[in-house]
């Protein structure tokens, strides 16, 4: 059950990655990243309303808001990299994340490692390689190009750190209260630099700014489900079907069809993820 929550959570996410590339066209990052977690705040308040939770705890306010910082410099240099490169290679290079998680989970909070999960990671990195390498030279990449891929990176190790952090609090927290932390948190934090960088969204791209805030919500709220239910280590290679996602959203919006080398590596992902399944 966890698995598939996990897989639901990243085919959420990937939607809500596909409209925030779409918006990156006509306003700044830091705005963008700025609403997404506003009308975030605003569906985990009517969830954290409706549950009615007990206040949290010094702990839980101290651990969550940490998480919070954590989630800015996730959100900032994925969206910024998602900007600047295509949307097969933004996910493929994602995929650093599961290696990051993985390897956190057994050093900070000493989960197993055991083979089938490292064979399962490995299974995922193949399948990356294997699309990747089938676009190499299919495209001409520039310095943009380049430090949108390192921004990503970078934004992968922040989100390692965030879900490490979630796997830390899933069985303590109420769930109410981790949504909330982690859209408020963020809203506060870049509520300056966005509004200076703002830009008055039309109504049609408000709506779309709406829809970000649900998905956002909705996303983290299965994903905080699944890490309450297995350990950090299992559900890593759970994120290479984001590449599922993101090969079908890239078709619906981009009108990007997938090649050869993206449905064999594809399919590798797949087996990668139902070997973690097995575990």
């Amino acid at each position: 059950r966890a698995i598939l929550l996990a897989a639901m959570a990243e085919g959420v996410l990937a939607l809500m990655d596909t409209l925030i590339k779409l918006l990156s066209a006509r306003y700044p990052i830091l705005q963008i990243t700025f609403l997404r977690f506003v009308m975030g705040t605003v569906f985990a308040t009517v969830l954290f309303v409706s549950r009615s939770p007990q206040w949290p705890s010094p702990d839980a306010i101290r651990y969550n808001a940490t998480r919070s910082v954590l989630a800015v410099g996730a959100a900032v240099f994925f969206f910024y990299g998602l900007s600047k490169v295509p949307m097969a290679e933004a996910m493929a290079l994602s995929f650093a994340a599961p290696l990051f998680i993985a390897m956190l989970g057994v050093m900070l909070l000493g989960e197993r490692f055991s083979p089938r999960i490292g064979l399962a990671l490995l299974a995922g990195i193949v399948g990356m390689l294997v699309i990747v390498g089938g676009q190499l030279g299919a495209r001409t990449y520039t310095n943009d190009t380049l430090t949108g891929a390192g921004s990503i990176l970078v934004g992968t190790v922040f989100y390692a750190f965030v879900i490490i952090m979630l796997r830390v609090r899933a069985n303590t927290d109420p769930l109410p209260t981790i949504v909330l932390f982690q859209n408020a948190g963020p809203a506060l934090l870049l509520a300056v630099p966005g509004l200076y960088t703002w830009q008055q969204p039309s109504l049609r791209d408000a709506g779309i700014f709406t829809l970000i805030g649900f998905l956002g919500v909705t996303g983290h709220t299965i994903v905080t489900l699944a890490f309450a239910k297995a350990e950090a280590a299992r559900l890593a290679p759970v994120h290479y079907i984001s590449l599922v996602w993101g090969t079908l959203y890239g078709w619906i919006f981009f009108g990007d069809l997938p090649g050869i080398a993206t449905i064999i590596g594809a399919a590798i992902v797949v087996g990668a993820t139902l070997l973690a399944r097995k575990h």
